[in-house]
């Protein structure tokens, strides 16, 4: 027999072989998946707010250990057991083609049992023309929402309580990278239109902030940028050539991605003449066996170079996120500014990083409580100056803004 025949032989056993289990490291997984389990029984800060079972936790996910094959795989295993908290705030800081996106262009609130589209990121989306402000989606890629809900991959939250379905609902919506999102919608007329949100166009923006002047009123709109160290000179720069204008508006609509509190604080250093609270922080602190004691503070901000001392209005929305939400409870808590829009993004806390001994990738946790200066939680405050969104025809945040401006200066 000779040697070529041989070598095809083997091959051709080869390919027929079963994946071997070495391709898999799955005691590393357990380990990686018991200190991830340690890590939010002490560490997750809003643990005792969730209605989620952690035996239930470790005794499903547990066993699907064995039965997982390949990578991506594996990080599907870790990116479900972080849904299971129904917390847009604590994710992976990595994804796959099958993974779930964080957020999608548009929201929908269950209303009397149906999921009825509230708001759309107006701001960021290119030639939307039709109104789908109030339709109601019936079904999610030819699934109707009730089962796509039922459906979701989380095993051990209680899927009949409002807000963990209204959390899966968005999420489903969002949907997986490489899955259609192709909605049945009931539009307020009665017509019944297919909907493919991957034909929206998202506005990709070029610069930190976009700023312009509209009746002697300056907007600055903040571009997703509030991570971004450079964007305090950036605004330092812009609100220097809005000093003179009767009016300031701040756009946070478009900060879905959060940032951190030098930033923030760098912004509102603009806008005060003495030291303002801006925000209350809560945790627990606790070392080896030694007992749990509380921690709370106040954070302030401290003023800088000139002030901007006009009247100012922030606007928000459901892509306020995380240091966006933070920023505009801020300006309200320092008496320095009126917050206008609806309902933010909700990311609740103050985030800390944690590693896998096994990955090379980690996750975040919520380890800080945060509040408003007056008590409310931040992801529970809702602006004052409400804004129902009816219309994709104008921008009501914008004008009800401006309609502020100029009601403040009257007085």
């Amino acid at each position: 027999m000779n040697r070529l025949f041989i070598t095809l032989i083997k091959l051709f056993i080869v390919s027929f072989l079963p994946a071997q289990s070495s391709e898999i490291d799955r005691v590393a997984i357990k380990k990686d998946f018991d200190q991830l389990l340690f890590n939010i029984s002490e560490q997750y800060v809003y643990l005792e707010n969730k209605n989620v079972d952690l035996d239930c936790i470790k005794s499903y996910y547990g066993d699907q250990i064995k039965k997982l094959k390949t990578e991506e795989e594996t990080v599907l295993f870790f990116e479900y057991i972080l849904n299971e908290f129904y917390d847009s705030h604590i994710i992976l800081n990595t994804n796959r083609n099958s993974s779930f996106r964080l957020f999608s262009p548009i929201y929908a609130s269950l209303i009397n049992g149906k999921a009825i589209v509230t708001n759309v990121w107006q701001t960021q989306i290119e030639k939307l023309n039709q109104n789908i402000i109030g339709a109601e989606v019936l079904k999610i890629n030819e699934i109707n929402v009730n089962t796509s809900i039922k459906n979701f991959p989380s095993q051990c939250n209680d899927k009949h309580a409002q807000g963990v379905r209204e959390w899966i609902l968005n999420k489903v919506l969002a949907g997986r990278y490489n899955e259609p999102r192709i909605l049945t919608l009931k539009l307020i007329t009665g017509e019944i239109v297919q909907f493919d949100l991957d034909h929206l166009k998202i506005k990709k923006e070029s610069t930190l902030v976009h700023s312009s002047i509209q009746d002697d009123i300056g907007i600055i709109r903040i571009n997703n940028s509030l991570g971004n160290n450079e964007l305090i000179e950036v605004i330092d720069n812009t609100l220097d050539t809005l000093m003179n204008t009767k009016g300031l508006i701040i756009d946070l609509r478009n900060t879905v991605d959060g940032g951190n509190s030098y930033v923030a604080r760098g912004i509102m250093s603009r806008f005060i003449k003495e030291p303002k609270p801006y925000q209350r922080h809560f945790t627990i602190e606790k070392y080896g066996d030694n007992p749990e004691v509380e921690r709370s503070w106040v954070e302030y901000v401290s003023p800088r170079k000139e002030q901007y001392t006009k009247p100012l209005v922030i606007l928000v929305g459901r892509w306020t996120g995380s240091m966006g939400e933070g920023l505009a409870i801020g300006f309200e808590c320092m008496e320095r500014g009126h917050i206008v829009g609806t309902e933010m993004e909700r990311l609740a806390g103050g985030m800390s990083g944690f590693d896998f001994s096994n990955r090379n990738y980690g996750y975040r946790l919520s380890t800080v409580k945060l509040f408003h200066v007056d008590g409310t939680p931040r992801e529970e405050y809702v602006p004052g100056n409400y804004v129902e969104q009816t219309t994709i025809a104008k921008d009501e945040v914008l004008n009800r803004g401006v309609g502020m401006i100029e009601k403040l200066l009257e007085y």
